[in-house]
């Protein structure tokens, strides 16, 4: 707006002193030019800078004095303002020097450049810092708005005019102010949600520890199975609560070490009594908490038995572990939102399992990704850091093993 306006108003500067200029030396002209054909007529000698036919009249203007009209024109590289009229069949003109005109225009027009150059490079560094200051406060509130989304609900802005009642309330204050109380706001709720949570499977613990106590003393029988089935079930499903209660507020201690992937899943397969296959592609070691690691394939393996079909194969390939089975897949929501708790598709269950594995794999720094295989099944990759500099792998293929 700045340079639009600088520009504007440096052109029509110039052309109404230019027109101005023009029009004076155009008056003076054909007031020589006046007095040149009085003396014409009176057969006087004509004053310097005129004459008949002269040499330099500029040809449009000779035929327009020949055609019997009357007119000025200026010759912009002499320069000078040429008025003419008809004499005798020929052309009757006169100059007026325009030199000073020209040089007034041009000192005009580097006064008009200059001073726009000067007004525009203020204005831009002016708007620049003020936009500057703007803009940065902008990036700083869209960064937090970022990490509040990533799950950083301690992330403020912290805007200092929302603290001061003094200072003016600017926009980007006031989105500031928003933002902060809706993380506040949003935060306060979750960790009354997660204390609700933690605080209910806390409580059922004690009835539910009774309550399998009691149903062992039952005799056996039908009955007995049932509620036995169901008590560990509740427990199962109290403990599991609690987990995720821990790994909501961040208070879990990783307490790691070096391990070796291909006989540490073994291990795991063999004590989850499941026929699951598995495959080392490529062994490797890990530095990793071994019983964290071991809940996440647990629960990955368990999961593939559960809502998948048979056969399921672990693979070990260097610090990559994949899960995989041959049932229908995961369900959409999953594999574009990630497992929500309490929510498994109508496939039974209760979406925990997977939830604690997401979790369990954050604290130790691994990432876990959901797919579907192209020929069909659900397939679970869990990525592991790579082991220290000087901790070689093992990328021997072994053969698959049950």
């Amino acid at each position: 707006m700045c340079c639009a306006l600088a520009a504007a108003l440096g052109v029509l500067v110039h052309v109404e002193v230019t027109r101005q200029t023009v029009a004076t030396a155009r008056e003076k002209a054909l007031d020589k030019l006046r007095g040149v054909v009085l003396e014409y007529e009176a057969g006087e000698s004509l004053p310097p800078g005129a004459g008949l036919d002269p040499a330099g009249l500029p040809p449009p203007l000779r035929q327009l004095a020949l055609d019997g009209r009357r007119g000025t024109m200026l010759d912009e590289d002499r320069p000078v303002m040429w008025a003419a009229a008809p004499a005798d069949g020929k052309a009757l003109a006169a100059y007026v020097d325009y030199a000073q005109g020209a040089r007034t225009i041009s000192g005009l027009d580097k006064a008009i450049i200059g001073s726009s150059v000067l007004a525009i490079g203020g204005t831009l560094l002016l708007g620049a810092f003020a936009v500057t200051r703007v803009t940065r406060r902008l990036h700083q509130t869209a960064t937090v708005a970022r990490r509040i989304t990533q799950g950083d609900l301690d992330a403020r802005v912290d805007d200092p005019r929302t603290k001061d009642p003094a200072r003016r309330q600017d926009e980007v204050a006031t989105v500031a102010a928003a933002l902060d109380a809706m993380a506040g706001t949003l935060q306060a709720k979750l960790l009354r949600e997660q204390r609700f949570t933690a605080d209910v499977a806390h409580e059922l613990r004690t009835p539910l520890t009774g309550l399998q106590a009691a149903s062992e003393l039952l005799p056996e029988g039908r009955a007995t199975q049932l509620v036995r089935e169901r008590v560990r079930t509740m427990r199962g499903l109290t403990e599991d609560l609690l987990e995720i209660s821990r790994l909501d507020t961040g208070s879990e201690v990783v307490e790691s070490d070096l391990h070796r992937l291909g006989p540490l899943v073994r291990r795991l397969v063999r004590a989850s009594g499941t026929d699951t296959e598995v495959v080392v592609v490529r062994d490797a070691h890990v530095e990793t908490d071994r019983r964290r690691l071991e809940r996440v394939l647990g629960n990955l393996v368990a999961n593939a038995h559960r809502h998948g079909r048979v056969p399921v194969v672990l693979t070990v390939d260097g610090p990559v572990v994949t899960v995989r089975d041959h049932g229908d897949g995961f369900p959409d929501y999953l594999l574009e939102h990630g497992p929500e708790r309490f929510r498994s598709g109508g496939s039974g269950g209760h979406g925990l399992g997977l939830t604690i594995a997401v979790g369990q794999a954050e604290v130790i720094g691994a990432r876990l990704e959901f797919h579907n295989a192209e020929d069909g099944g659900a397939l679970a990759t869990l990525t592991l850091p790579s082991a220290p500099p000087g901790i070689p792998g093992e990328p021997d293929a072994q053969d698959a093993r049950r």
